[in-house]
Protein backbone atom coordinates (compact mmCIF):
# COMPACT_ATOMS: atom_id res chain seq x y z
CA UNK A 1 0.00 0.00 0.00
CA UNK A 2 0.94 3.63 -0.56
CA UNK A 3 0.46 4.41 3.15
CA UNK A 4 0.32 1.70 5.80
CA UNK A 5 -1.29 2.35 9.15
CA UNK A 6 1.13 0.07 10.97
CA UNK A 7 3.98 2.37 9.96
CA UNK A 8 2.46 5.18 12.03
CA UNK A 9 3.12 3.12 15.16
CA UNK A 10 6.78 3.01 14.13
CA UNK A 11 6.80 6.77 13.56
CA UNK A 12 5.18 7.25 16.99
CA UNK A 13 8.34 5.95 18.63
CA UNK A 14 10.05 9.08 17.32
CA UNK A 15 7.41 11.39 18.84
CA UNK A 16 9.94 13.21 21.03
CA UNK A 17 12.06 14.01 17.98
CA UNK A 18 9.03 15.53 16.23
CA UNK A 19 8.16 17.51 19.37
CA UNK A 20 11.67 18.93 19.54
CA UNK A 21 11.50 19.68 15.81
CA UNK A 22 8.24 21.55 16.37
CA UNK A 23 9.84 23.70 19.07
CA UNK A 24 12.82 24.44 16.81
CA UNK A 25 10.53 25.41 13.92
CA UNK A 26 8.56 27.80 16.13
CA UNK A 27 11.74 29.41 17.49
CA UNK A 28 13.19 29.67 13.98
CA UNK A 29 10.08 31.46 12.77
CA UNK A 30 9.88 33.85 15.73
CA UNK A 31 13.53 34.90 15.57
CA UNK A 32 13.38 35.15 11.78
CA UNK A 33 10.38 37.48 11.93
CA UNK A 34 12.09 39.64 14.55
CA UNK A 35 15.35 39.95 12.59
CA UNK A 36 13.57 40.31 9.26
CA UNK A 37 11.19 43.02 10.46
CA UNK A 38 13.92 45.15 12.06
CA UNK A 39 16.13 44.73 8.99
CA UNK A 40 13.21 45.54 6.68
CA UNK A 41 12.47 48.77 8.56
CA UNK A 42 16.08 49.88 8.19
CA UNK A 43 16.16 48.96 4.50
CA UNK A 44 12.84 50.67 3.78
CA UNK A 45 14.00 53.91 5.41
CA UNK A 46 17.28 53.71 3.48
CA UNK A 47 15.45 53.21 0.17
CA UNK A 48 13.18 56.20 0.79
CA UNK A 49 15.90 58.47 2.18
CA UNK A 50 17.02 61.64 0.45
CA UNK A 51 20.65 61.35 1.50
CA UNK A 52 22.76 62.92 -1.27
CA UNK A 53 26.26 63.67 0.08
CA UNK A 54 27.59 64.92 -3.29
CA UNK A 55 24.70 67.23 -4.11
CA UNK A 56 26.87 70.31 -3.65
CA UNK A 57 28.97 69.24 -6.66
CA UNK A 58 26.02 69.67 -9.00
CA UNK A 59 25.70 73.33 -7.93
CA UNK A 60 29.40 74.17 -7.81
CA UNK A 61 30.38 72.44 -11.06
CA UNK A 62 27.34 72.50 -13.35
CA UNK A 63 27.87 70.88 -16.73
CA UNK A 64 31.27 69.39 -15.83
CA UNK A 65 32.02 66.12 -17.63
CA UNK A 66 28.72 66.36 -19.45
CA UNK A 67 26.38 68.69 -21.25
CA UNK A 68 23.16 70.62 -20.96
CA UNK A 69 20.02 69.36 -22.65
CA UNK A 70 16.58 70.86 -22.91
CA UNK A 71 13.68 69.19 -21.14
CA UNK A 72 10.04 69.18 -22.27
CA UNK A 73 9.50 72.78 -21.20
CA UNK A 74 12.49 74.05 -23.18
CA UNK A 75 14.58 74.75 -20.05
CA UNK A 76 18.21 73.70 -19.90
CA UNK A 77 18.87 70.71 -17.67
CA UNK A 78 22.31 69.54 -16.65
CA UNK A 79 22.87 65.86 -17.49
CA UNK A 80 26.60 65.64 -16.90
CA UNK A 81 28.58 63.22 -14.78
CA UNK A 82 28.81 65.59 -11.82
CA UNK A 83 25.05 66.19 -12.03
CA UNK A 84 24.30 62.49 -11.65
CA UNK A 85 27.01 62.07 -9.01
CA UNK A 86 25.45 64.88 -7.00
CA UNK A 87 22.10 63.15 -7.02
CA UNK A 88 23.52 59.75 -6.17
CA UNK A 89 22.04 58.31 -2.97
CA UNK A 90 24.42 55.67 -1.56
CA UNK A 91 21.96 54.53 1.12
CA UNK A 92 19.20 53.90 -1.39
CA UNK A 93 21.65 52.22 -3.76
CA UNK A 94 22.93 49.81 -1.09
CA UNK A 95 19.43 48.96 0.14
CA UNK A 96 18.15 48.42 -3.40
CA UNK A 97 21.14 46.23 -4.27
CA UNK A 98 20.61 44.15 -1.12
CA UNK A 99 16.90 43.65 -1.81
CA UNK A 100 17.36 42.74 -5.46
CA UNK A 101 20.20 40.30 -4.81
CA UNK A 102 18.40 38.52 -1.96
CA UNK A 103 15.14 38.31 -3.88
CA UNK A 104 16.82 37.06 -7.05
CA UNK A 105 18.80 34.16 -5.57
CA UNK A 106 17.56 30.85 -4.07
CA UNK A 107 17.26 30.78 -0.31
CA UNK A 108 19.08 27.43 -0.25
CA UNK A 109 22.13 29.10 -1.81
CA UNK A 110 21.93 31.91 0.74
CA UNK A 111 21.78 29.44 3.64
CA UNK A 112 24.82 27.58 2.34
CA UNK A 113 26.78 30.84 1.86
CA UNK A 114 25.95 31.96 5.39
CA UNK A 115 26.68 28.60 7.01
CA UNK A 116 29.65 27.33 4.99
CA UNK A 117 31.06 30.77 4.15
CA UNK A 118 30.43 33.40 6.81
CA UNK A 119 30.26 31.12 9.85
CA UNK A 120 33.28 29.13 8.78
CA UNK A 121 35.28 32.33 9.28
CA UNK A 122 33.26 33.46 12.31
CA UNK A 123 33.44 30.67 14.88
CA UNK A 124 30.30 30.23 16.97
CA UNK A 125 30.26 28.71 20.45
CA UNK A 126 29.22 25.06 20.41
CA UNK A 127 26.51 24.52 23.02
CA UNK A 128 22.94 23.26 23.16
CA UNK A 129 19.97 25.54 23.79
CA UNK A 130 17.21 23.94 25.90
CA UNK A 131 19.30 20.78 25.89
CA UNK A 132 18.68 19.76 22.27
CA UNK A 133 19.11 22.78 19.93
CA UNK A 134 22.66 23.11 18.59
CA UNK A 135 23.39 26.83 18.61
CA UNK A 136 26.19 26.55 16.01
CA UNK A 137 23.62 25.36 13.44
CA UNK A 138 20.50 27.12 14.70
CA UNK A 139 21.99 30.64 14.64
CA UNK A 140 23.22 30.55 11.00
CA UNK A 141 19.78 29.30 9.96
CA UNK A 142 18.10 32.19 11.75
CA UNK A 143 20.50 34.72 10.20
CA UNK A 144 20.00 33.38 6.67
CA UNK A 145 16.21 33.25 6.97
CA UNK A 146 16.11 36.69 8.62
CA UNK A 147 18.20 38.27 5.87
CA UNK A 148 16.00 36.73 3.19
CA UNK A 149 12.78 37.73 4.94
CA UNK A 150 14.06 41.27 5.45
CA UNK A 151 14.43 41.73 1.69
CA UNK A 152 10.79 40.80 1.06
CA UNK A 153 9.39 42.65 4.09
CA UNK A 154 11.31 45.76 3.02
CA UNK A 155 9.23 46.07 -0.15
CA UNK A 156 6.03 45.41 1.79
CA UNK A 157 6.82 48.10 4.37
CA UNK A 158 7.99 50.58 1.73
CA UNK A 159 4.78 50.12 -0.25
CA UNK A 160 2.73 50.59 2.91
CA UNK A 161 4.51 53.81 3.86
CA UNK A 162 4.23 55.21 0.34
CA UNK A 163 0.50 54.44 0.30
CA UNK A 164 -0.11 57.10 2.99
CA UNK A 165 -1.18 60.48 1.65
CA UNK A 166 1.77 62.87 1.46
CA UNK A 167 -0.39 65.66 2.88
CA UNK A 168 -0.14 64.05 6.29
CA UNK A 169 3.62 64.41 6.27
CA UNK A 170 3.28 68.08 5.29
CA UNK A 171 0.81 68.61 8.12
CA UNK A 172 3.23 66.95 10.55
CA UNK A 173 6.05 69.24 9.44
CA UNK A 174 3.80 72.26 9.84
CA UNK A 175 3.17 71.18 13.43
CA UNK A 176 6.90 71.03 14.10
CA UNK A 177 7.29 67.24 14.14
CA UNK A 178 10.61 65.81 13.07
CA UNK A 179 10.76 63.19 10.34
CA UNK A 180 11.35 60.40 12.85
CA UNK A 181 8.33 61.52 14.89
CA UNK A 182 6.25 61.73 11.73
CA UNK A 183 7.15 58.14 10.81
CA UNK A 184 6.65 56.82 14.33
CA UNK A 185 3.39 58.48 15.32
CA UNK A 186 1.59 59.23 12.04
CA UNK A 187 2.83 57.32 9.01
CA UNK A 188 3.88 53.93 10.35
CA UNK A 189 0.74 53.15 12.45
CA UNK A 190 -1.43 53.71 9.38
CA UNK A 191 0.95 51.82 7.10
CA UNK A 192 1.04 48.86 9.50
CA UNK A 193 -2.71 48.47 9.22
CA UNK A 194 -2.48 48.45 5.43
CA UNK A 195 0.34 45.93 5.21
CA UNK A 196 -0.78 43.58 7.99
CA UNK A 197 -2.23 40.97 5.59
CA UNK A 198 1.00 40.89 3.58
CA UNK A 199 3.10 40.61 6.76
CA UNK A 200 0.88 37.76 7.98
CA UNK A 201 1.36 35.96 4.69
CA UNK A 202 5.14 36.44 4.96
CA UNK A 203 5.10 34.99 8.49
CA UNK A 204 3.28 31.88 7.25
CA UNK A 205 5.80 31.59 4.40
CA UNK A 206 8.65 31.78 6.93
CA UNK A 207 7.20 28.88 8.93
CA UNK A 208 7.14 26.75 5.79
CA UNK A 209 10.50 27.92 4.45
CA UNK A 210 12.19 27.11 7.75
CA UNK A 211 12.00 23.46 6.68
CA UNK A 212 14.99 24.04 4.39
CA UNK A 213 17.33 24.61 7.34
CA UNK A 214 17.56 20.87 7.95
CA UNK A 215 20.10 20.87 5.10
CA UNK A 216 22.63 22.48 7.47
CA UNK A 217 21.76 20.24 10.40
CA UNK A 218 19.08 22.28 12.19
CA UNK A 219 16.89 19.83 14.12
CA UNK A 220 13.52 21.04 12.85
CA UNK A 221 10.49 19.01 11.76
CA UNK A 222 12.04 17.98 8.45
CA UNK A 223 15.16 16.87 10.27
CA UNK A 224 12.98 14.45 12.27
CA UNK A 225 11.46 13.17 9.01
CA UNK A 226 14.92 12.57 7.61
CA UNK A 227 15.99 10.77 10.79
CA UNK A 228 12.97 8.44 10.65
CA UNK A 229 13.62 7.74 6.98
CA UNK A 230 17.27 6.90 7.62
CA UNK A 231 16.47 4.59 10.56
CA UNK A 232 13.40 2.77 9.21
CA UNK A 233 13.28 3.43 5.42
CA UNK A 234 9.74 4.75 5.95
CA UNK A 235 9.09 8.05 4.20
CA UNK A 236 5.39 8.70 3.45
CA UNK A 237 4.12 8.36 7.01
CA UNK A 238 6.64 10.77 8.61
CA UNK A 239 5.99 13.19 5.75
CA UNK A 240 2.28 13.09 6.53
CA UNK A 241 3.04 13.74 10.20
CA UNK A 242 5.22 16.70 9.20
CA UNK A 243 2.44 17.99 6.93
CA UNK A 244 -0.02 17.88 9.81
CA UNK A 245 2.40 19.72 12.10
CA UNK A 246 3.04 22.48 9.57
CA UNK A 247 -0.69 22.82 8.97
CA UNK A 248 -1.30 23.12 12.72
CA UNK A 249 1.24 25.95 12.80
CA UNK A 250 0.26 27.86 9.65
CA UNK A 251 -3.54 27.64 9.66
CA UNK A 252 -4.15 28.99 13.21
CA UNK A 253 -1.52 31.67 12.64
CA UNK A 254 -3.29 32.97 9.53
CA UNK A 255 -6.64 32.98 11.37
CA UNK A 256 -5.23 34.87 14.37
CA UNK A 257 -3.72 37.51 12.09
CA UNK A 258 -7.02 37.77 10.19
CA UNK A 259 -8.81 38.38 13.51
CA UNK A 260 -6.51 41.25 14.44
CA UNK A 261 -6.82 42.63 10.91
CA UNK A 262 -10.60 42.80 11.29
CA UNK A 263 -10.24 44.48 14.67
CA UNK A 264 -7.90 47.11 13.28
CA UNK A 265 -10.12 47.84 10.28
CA UNK A 266 -13.29 48.51 12.30
CA UNK A 267 -12.56 52.21 12.42
CA UNK A 268 -12.47 52.40 8.63
CA UNK A 269 -16.10 51.32 8.26
CA UNK A 270 -18.73 54.00 8.16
Amino acid sequence: MFVQMKNFSVVATYAQMFQEGLVVTILLSLFTVLIGFVLALILAVMRMSSFQPFLWLAHVFPGVFGFFERDGSGMKRDSGFVYHLGRFNPLSFLATAYVEILRSTPILVQIFIIYYGVFTVIKLPNFNMFGFIRFSRFFPGVVALGMNSGAYLCEIIRAGIQSIDGGQSEAARSLGLRQTQNLRYIIFPQALKNILPAIANEFVVIIKESAITWTIGVQDIMSAVNAVKGATSIIMEPLLVATALYFCLCFPTSKIIAYFERRMSRGDKR
